[in-house]
Protein backbone atom coordinates (compact mmCIF):
# COMPACT_ATOMS: atom_id res chain seq x y z
CA UNK A 1 0.00 0.00 0.00
CA UNK A 2 1.28 3.49 -0.88
CA UNK A 3 2.27 5.64 2.06
CA UNK A 4 0.65 9.04 2.33
CA UNK A 5 2.17 12.38 3.32
CA UNK A 6 0.32 14.58 5.82
CA UNK A 7 1.42 18.23 6.11
CA UNK A 8 0.39 20.27 9.17
CA UNK A 9 0.96 23.99 8.78
CA UNK A 10 1.65 26.66 11.38
CA UNK A 11 0.07 30.03 12.13
CA UNK A 12 -0.44 33.12 9.95
CA UNK A 13 -2.06 31.16 7.13
CA UNK A 14 -5.50 32.75 7.30
CA UNK A 15 -7.19 34.11 4.16
CA UNK A 16 -4.97 31.95 1.96
CA UNK A 17 -5.99 29.53 -0.76
CA UNK A 18 -5.44 26.06 0.68
CA UNK A 19 -4.67 24.61 -2.76
CA UNK A 20 -2.04 27.29 -3.42
CA UNK A 21 -0.61 26.83 0.07
CA UNK A 22 -0.28 23.08 -0.46
CA UNK A 23 1.45 23.79 -3.78
CA UNK A 24 3.88 26.15 -2.01
CA UNK A 25 4.87 23.38 0.41
CA UNK A 26 5.23 20.81 -2.37
CA UNK A 27 7.23 23.18 -4.58
CA UNK A 28 9.66 23.81 -1.72
CA UNK A 29 9.91 20.08 -1.08
CA UNK A 30 10.53 19.48 -4.79
CA UNK A 31 13.38 22.01 -4.69
CA UNK A 32 14.94 20.16 -1.78
CA UNK A 33 14.50 16.78 -3.47
CA UNK A 34 16.08 18.05 -6.70
CA UNK A 35 19.28 18.74 -4.77
CA UNK A 36 19.61 14.95 -4.48
CA UNK A 37 18.24 14.29 -7.98
CA UNK A 38 15.03 12.98 -6.47
CA UNK A 39 11.34 13.70 -6.93
CA UNK A 40 8.25 13.11 -4.83
CA UNK A 41 7.75 9.32 -4.87
CA UNK A 42 3.96 9.42 -4.38
CA UNK A 43 1.07 10.96 -6.30
CA UNK A 44 -0.11 14.39 -5.19
CA UNK A 45 -3.46 12.78 -4.37
CA UNK A 46 -1.66 10.95 -1.57
CA UNK A 47 -0.53 14.24 -0.01
CA UNK A 48 -3.00 15.49 2.58
CA UNK A 49 -2.95 19.14 3.62
CA UNK A 50 -5.54 19.84 6.34
CA UNK A 51 -6.10 23.60 6.37
CA UNK A 52 -7.18 25.32 9.58
CA UNK A 53 -5.89 28.87 9.04
CA UNK A 54 -9.30 30.50 8.70
CA UNK A 55 -10.70 28.40 11.54
CA UNK A 56 -8.12 29.73 13.96
CA UNK A 57 -8.54 33.29 12.71
CA UNK A 58 -12.34 33.17 12.92
CA UNK A 59 -12.37 31.67 16.40
CA UNK A 60 -10.12 34.39 17.79
CA UNK A 61 -12.73 36.94 16.68
CA UNK A 62 -11.37 37.45 13.19
CA UNK A 63 -8.90 40.11 14.27
CA UNK A 64 -6.35 41.25 11.75
CA UNK A 65 -2.67 40.59 12.44
CA UNK A 66 -2.22 44.19 13.51
CA UNK A 67 -5.22 44.08 15.85
CA UNK A 68 -4.22 40.76 17.40
CA UNK A 69 -0.65 41.92 17.94
CA UNK A 70 -1.96 45.07 19.57
CA UNK A 71 -3.87 42.95 22.08
CA UNK A 72 -0.61 41.39 23.17
CA UNK A 73 1.28 44.65 23.16
CA UNK A 74 -1.38 46.47 25.20
CA UNK A 75 -2.15 43.59 27.50
CA UNK A 76 -5.82 44.46 27.21
CA UNK A 77 -8.67 42.01 26.56
CA UNK A 78 -6.56 39.20 28.00
CA UNK A 79 -7.23 37.28 31.20
CA UNK A 80 -4.69 36.66 33.95
CA UNK A 81 -3.78 33.18 32.74
CA UNK A 82 -3.26 34.40 29.19
CA UNK A 83 -1.05 37.24 30.38
CA UNK A 84 0.97 34.86 32.54
CA UNK A 85 1.46 32.44 29.62
CA UNK A 86 2.47 35.20 27.18
CA UNK A 87 4.85 36.78 29.68
CA UNK A 88 6.54 33.46 30.40
CA UNK A 89 7.03 32.56 26.72
CA UNK A 90 8.31 36.00 25.74
CA UNK A 91 10.68 36.17 28.71
CA UNK A 92 12.21 32.85 27.65
CA UNK A 93 12.53 34.13 24.09
CA UNK A 94 14.29 37.24 25.47
CA UNK A 95 16.78 35.21 27.49
CA UNK A 96 17.57 32.72 24.74
CA UNK A 97 18.09 35.53 22.21
CA UNK A 98 20.48 37.34 24.58
CA UNK A 99 18.37 40.50 24.82
CA UNK A 100 19.81 42.36 27.81
CA UNK A 101 18.20 44.60 30.37
CA UNK A 102 20.16 47.51 28.90
CA UNK A 103 18.60 46.79 25.51
CA UNK A 104 15.14 46.73 27.10
CA UNK A 105 15.86 50.05 28.80
CA UNK A 106 16.98 51.53 25.48
CA UNK A 107 13.60 50.90 23.89
CA UNK A 108 11.27 51.65 26.78
CA UNK A 109 13.08 53.35 29.67
CA UNK A 110 14.95 52.29 32.80
CA UNK A 111 11.86 52.43 35.03
CA UNK A 112 10.36 49.42 33.26
CA UNK A 113 13.53 47.40 33.83
CA UNK A 114 13.50 48.32 37.50
CA UNK A 115 9.91 47.04 37.84
CA UNK A 116 11.00 43.63 36.56
CA UNK A 117 9.54 40.94 34.28
CA UNK A 118 6.17 40.55 36.01
CA UNK A 119 4.85 43.87 34.71
CA UNK A 120 3.20 44.10 31.31
CA UNK A 121 5.47 46.94 30.14
CA UNK A 122 8.38 44.48 30.34
CA UNK A 123 6.57 42.24 27.85
CA UNK A 124 6.00 45.19 25.53
CA UNK A 125 9.69 46.07 25.78
CA UNK A 126 10.70 42.54 24.74
CA UNK A 127 8.69 42.79 21.54
CA UNK A 128 10.24 46.14 20.68
CA UNK A 129 13.72 44.89 21.54
CA UNK A 130 13.25 41.91 19.23
CA UNK A 131 12.55 44.30 16.36
CA UNK A 132 15.69 46.29 17.13
CA UNK A 133 18.20 43.63 18.21
CA UNK A 134 17.32 40.23 16.70
CA UNK A 135 18.36 39.87 13.03
CA UNK A 136 15.26 39.28 10.91
CA UNK A 137 13.20 39.23 14.14
CA UNK A 138 9.64 40.52 14.34
CA UNK A 139 8.08 41.33 17.69
CA UNK A 140 4.59 41.36 16.15
CA UNK A 141 5.06 37.91 14.61
CA UNK A 142 6.25 36.51 17.93
CA UNK A 143 3.32 38.10 19.74
CA UNK A 144 0.85 36.58 17.27
CA UNK A 145 2.52 33.19 17.44
CA UNK A 146 2.35 33.19 21.25
CA UNK A 147 -1.30 34.25 21.22
CA UNK A 148 -2.23 31.49 18.76
CA UNK A 149 -0.39 28.84 20.76
CA UNK A 150 -2.24 29.94 23.89
CA UNK A 151 -5.60 29.84 22.13
CA UNK A 152 -4.98 26.33 20.83
CA UNK A 153 -3.78 25.01 24.19
CA UNK A 154 -6.36 26.74 26.38
CA UNK A 155 -9.48 27.14 24.23
CA UNK A 156 -11.33 23.84 23.87
CA UNK A 157 -13.53 25.08 21.02
CA UNK A 158 -10.53 26.16 18.94
CA UNK A 159 -8.66 22.99 19.74
CA UNK A 160 -11.58 20.74 18.79
CA UNK A 161 -12.24 22.54 15.52
CA UNK A 162 -8.60 22.33 14.43
CA UNK A 163 -8.13 18.73 15.50
CA UNK A 164 -11.33 17.56 13.81
CA UNK A 165 -10.02 18.80 10.46
CA UNK A 166 -6.57 17.31 10.91
CA UNK A 167 -7.93 13.95 12.07
CA UNK A 168 -9.84 13.66 8.81
CA UNK A 169 -6.53 13.75 6.92
CA UNK A 170 -5.24 10.70 8.77
CA UNK A 171 -6.34 7.32 7.45
CA UNK A 172 -6.55 4.59 10.09
CA UNK A 173 -4.20 1.74 9.26
CA UNK A 174 -2.50 3.64 6.43
CA UNK A 175 1.18 4.42 6.87
CA UNK A 176 1.41 8.22 6.98
CA UNK A 177 4.55 10.33 7.06
CA UNK A 178 3.60 13.43 9.08
CA UNK A 179 5.49 16.71 8.56
CA UNK A 180 4.57 19.59 10.85
CA UNK A 181 5.80 23.17 11.15
CA UNK A 182 5.79 25.67 14.03
CA UNK A 183 2.38 25.70 15.78
CA UNK A 184 1.60 22.64 13.68
CA UNK A 185 4.26 20.68 15.60
CA UNK A 186 2.38 21.34 18.84
CA UNK A 187 -0.90 20.24 17.29
CA UNK A 188 0.64 17.23 15.57
CA UNK A 189 2.47 16.05 18.67
CA UNK A 190 -0.53 16.47 20.94
CA UNK A 191 -2.82 14.55 18.57
CA UNK A 192 -0.37 11.74 17.82
CA UNK A 193 0.53 11.34 21.49
CA UNK A 194 -3.02 11.43 22.87
CA UNK A 195 -5.03 9.80 20.08
CA UNK A 196 -2.79 8.06 17.56
CA UNK A 197 -2.82 4.60 19.11
CA UNK A 198 -6.57 4.84 19.75
CA UNK A 199 -7.35 5.79 16.14
CA UNK A 200 -5.06 3.15 14.57
CA UNK A 201 -2.76 5.77 13.06
CA UNK A 202 0.55 4.44 11.77
CA UNK A 203 3.30 7.05 11.43
CA UNK A 204 6.65 5.59 10.32
CA UNK A 205 8.19 9.09 10.42
CA UNK A 206 7.17 12.26 12.26
CA UNK A 207 9.11 15.35 11.15
CA UNK A 208 8.92 18.55 13.21
CA UNK A 209 10.31 21.75 11.68
CA UNK A 210 10.90 25.00 13.58
CA UNK A 211 9.23 23.48 16.63
CA UNK A 212 8.61 25.42 19.87
CA UNK A 213 7.68 22.25 21.79
CA UNK A 214 10.64 22.63 24.17
CA UNK A 215 9.72 26.16 25.26
CA UNK A 216 9.11 25.69 28.99
CA UNK A 217 5.57 27.05 29.27
CA UNK A 218 4.46 25.22 26.12
CA UNK A 219 5.99 21.92 27.27
CA UNK A 220 4.36 22.26 30.70
CA UNK A 221 0.95 22.96 29.18
CA UNK A 222 1.19 20.05 26.74
CA UNK A 223 1.71 17.75 29.73
CA UNK A 224 -1.81 18.64 30.87
CA UNK A 225 -3.09 16.59 27.92
CA UNK A 226 -0.66 13.69 27.98
CA UNK A 227 2.67 12.83 29.56
CA UNK A 228 5.69 13.87 27.53
CA UNK A 229 6.41 10.70 25.61
CA UNK A 230 7.14 9.68 22.06
CA UNK A 231 3.73 8.91 20.50
CA UNK A 232 3.10 5.17 20.43
CA UNK A 233 2.03 5.32 16.79
CA UNK A 234 5.32 6.95 15.68
CA UNK A 235 8.22 4.78 14.55
CA UNK A 236 10.81 7.53 14.15
CA UNK A 237 10.84 11.22 15.14
CA UNK A 238 13.15 13.71 13.44
CA UNK A 239 13.31 17.35 14.57
CA UNK A 240 15.08 19.96 12.42
CA UNK A 241 15.68 23.63 13.14
CA UNK A 242 17.81 26.62 12.25
CA UNK A 243 19.54 27.68 15.46
CA UNK A 244 18.76 31.30 14.52
CA UNK A 245 15.00 30.57 14.46
CA UNK A 246 13.59 32.87 17.14
CA UNK A 247 10.59 30.58 17.80
CA UNK A 248 12.37 27.19 17.92
CA UNK A 249 14.48 28.00 20.97
CA UNK A 250 15.85 24.53 21.68
CA UNK A 251 16.38 21.16 20.03
CA UNK A 252 14.13 18.39 21.36
CA UNK A 253 16.91 16.78 23.37
CA UNK A 254 16.54 15.05 26.76
CA UNK A 255 17.73 18.25 28.41
CA UNK A 256 14.92 20.35 26.94
CA UNK A 257 12.23 17.80 26.04
CA UNK A 258 12.76 14.73 28.24
CA UNK A 259 11.16 11.44 27.25
CA UNK A 260 11.06 8.19 29.17
CA UNK A 261 14.57 6.66 29.06
CA UNK A 262 13.32 3.42 27.52
CA UNK A 263 11.77 5.23 24.54
CA UNK A 264 13.49 5.98 21.23
CA UNK A 265 15.32 9.30 21.28
CA UNK A 266 14.29 12.13 19.02
CA UNK A 267 16.78 12.76 16.21
CA UNK A 268 17.78 16.41 16.26
CA UNK A 269 19.42 18.56 13.63
CA UNK A 270 20.14 22.21 14.37
CA UNK A 271 22.20 23.31 11.37
CA UNK A 272 19.43 23.92 8.82
CA UNK A 273 20.22 27.10 6.88
CA UNK A 274 16.73 28.53 6.67
CA UNK A 275 16.93 31.29 4.06
CA UNK A 276 13.56 32.91 4.80
CA UNK A 277 13.58 36.39 6.29
CA UNK A 278 12.73 35.28 9.83
CA UNK A 279 14.66 31.97 9.66
CA UNK A 280 11.37 30.26 10.50
CA UNK A 281 9.46 30.01 7.20
CA UNK A 282 8.39 26.57 6.01
CA UNK A 283 9.97 26.90 2.55
CA UNK A 284 13.38 27.37 4.18
CA UNK A 285 12.95 24.03 5.91
CA UNK A 286 11.36 21.94 3.16
CA UNK A 287 13.88 22.92 0.48
CA UNK A 288 16.74 21.76 2.69
CA UNK A 289 18.34 18.79 0.95
CA UNK A 290 18.62 16.56 4.00
CA UNK A 291 15.09 17.27 5.25
CA UNK A 292 13.66 16.58 1.79
CA UNK A 293 15.62 13.34 1.36
CA UNK A 294 14.52 12.13 4.79
CA UNK A 295 10.89 12.61 3.81
CA UNK A 296 11.46 10.96 0.44
CA UNK A 297 13.10 7.88 1.93
CA UNK A 298 10.32 7.47 4.48
CA UNK A 299 7.67 7.64 1.74
CA UNK A 300 9.49 4.99 -0.26
CA UNK A 301 9.43 2.76 2.82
Amino acid sequence: MTRQLVLIHGRAQEHKNSVALKAEWLNALATGLAKSNLSLPIDEADVRFPYYGDTLNDLVSGRSDQEAAAVVVRGQDTNDDEQRFIRAVLEEIRVQNNITRDQLAAVTGQDVVEKGPLNWEWTQAILRAVDRNVPQGSGASIALFTLDVYQYLRNAAIREAIETGIAQAMKPGTESVVVAHSLGTIIGYKMLRAEGHLRDWNVPLFVTLGSPLAVTEIRKTIKNFATTRCPECVGRWHNAMDDRDVVALYPLTPQHFPLNPEEPTIENRTDVNNHTTNRHGITGYLDDRDVAKLIHDALVG
